[in-house]
């Protein structure tokens, strides 16, 4: 193999795994996202006088 051909298949590796790296980075910032947004819906949706009181009549 010729160095031409040895550098230009090292920098297409390099190349791929910086892409991975850079879409894990992007999912990883888009579920922390998402998990900051269900923790404050979830801090919203809560109401501590709801299920206090039970009124049965039969």
């Amino acid at each position: 193999m010729d160095i031409a051909a040895l550098s230009v298949s090292l920098t297409q590796s390099n190349l791929s795994q910086a892409v991975g790296i850079s879409v894990l980075k992007m999912a990883t910032e888009q579920s922390t996202e998402q998990v900051q947004q269900l923790v404050k819906m979830m801090e919203l949706s809560v109401q501590p006088n709801l299920g206090g009181n039970l009124d049965i009549s039969v």
